[in-house]
């Protein structure tokens, strides 16, 4: 009986200790969905209602004028395309420059393999600060500012993707590898057969990570832009305030802007989840 009541005893102790941490957990996540929710509530609400004491919760009424407004601007629609052909071009070109130096890294060895990869890794210590100047006068020599090519070039090549995609690719089978090449397999058909769908996890937290960053980046195109109809979703944005802050119009613009990001993780959520211990837990 002794044993028995210990064991309900540690049971309704552990029970309360989970009860614990779930409410801990889910006070953080409403924490950290604030900011979020009174995004998406100020983007609907009107510009008097911000005068009023104490702010309101939820809208009433709703408005969708700064919806309007924001999309009615000039210049609007195109941002929304320059950003979606500059992050479209990043993270698929990225992808496939990363997975292929990450497979390369993973499973060859040549003359060199580890100092040439931990050189590259070194780059990732290097501010971007220390390259902007150069990089920009490199573009402004070759005539590319404000095109696409400036926006996408720097892009393309990522020292942290390498990485995360040798981390990825390094721990899998290479008697896969091996019958394929009895099968008569060639190395490109190697890396686009077997290797890019066993490293789905890993290329989608990559995937993830490269159309978040290149979406949401401003400093860059702010340099090598001028021409409002070159502006991403970013830097044109901001042009749009008048004199005075209309939160309910840079609420309206910013959700706009998070849509697309959101709903990238939302759909590649299993396969992030999956893959973003990978680098972790496999060397």
């Amino acid at each position: 009986m002794g044993q028995m009541s210990k064991r309900h005893r540690r049971l309704g102790n552990l029970h309360w200790t989970r009860g614990i941490a779930y409410a801990a957990l889910l006070a953080w996540a409403l924490l950290l969905l604030m900011p979020l929710y009174f995004m998406i509530s100020l983007s609907f609400t009107e510009a008097v209602a911000f005068l009023r004491m104490p702010p309101q919760l939820i809208p009433v009424p709703g408005t969708l004028s700064n919806y309007r407004h924001v999309l009615g601007a000039y210049g609007v629609p195109r941002w929304f395309l320059n950003s979606a052909v500059v992050t479209t071009a990043n993270t698929s070109i990225s992808l496939l420059v990363s997975s292929f130096y990450g497979y390369i890294f993973a499973k060859k060895r040549f003359p060199g393999h580890a100092p040439l990869f931990w050189l590259l890794i070194s780059t990732m210590m290097v501010p971007g600060q220390i390259t902007l100047i150069p990089v920009f006068l490199m573009f402004r020599g070759f005539g590319l500012l404000n095109s696409y090519w400036a926006l996408i070039v720097p892009g393309l090549f990522s020292a942290f993707g390498v990485f995360l995609m040798r981390q990825v690719m390094k721990p899998l089978p290479s008697e896969l590898i091996d019958a394929a090449r009895i099968d008569g397999c060639g190395e490109l058909g190697i890396y686009w057969r077997i290797m890019m769908p066993l490293a789905k996890p890993g290329l989608a937290v990559l995937g993830i990570f490269t159309f978040v960053g290149s979406w949401n980046d401003f400093f860059w195109p702010l340099v090598v832009l001028s021409k409002p109809l070159m502006y991403t979703l970013p830097v044109g944005l901001p042009t749009l305030q008048q004199r005075y802050m209309d939160y309910g119009l840079a609420m309206a613009g910013a959700t706009l802007a998070a849509l697309p990001t959101i709903t990238i993780f939302l759909a590649f959520q299993r396969y992030f989840l999956q893959g973003i211990t990978v680098g972790a837990l496999k060397g």
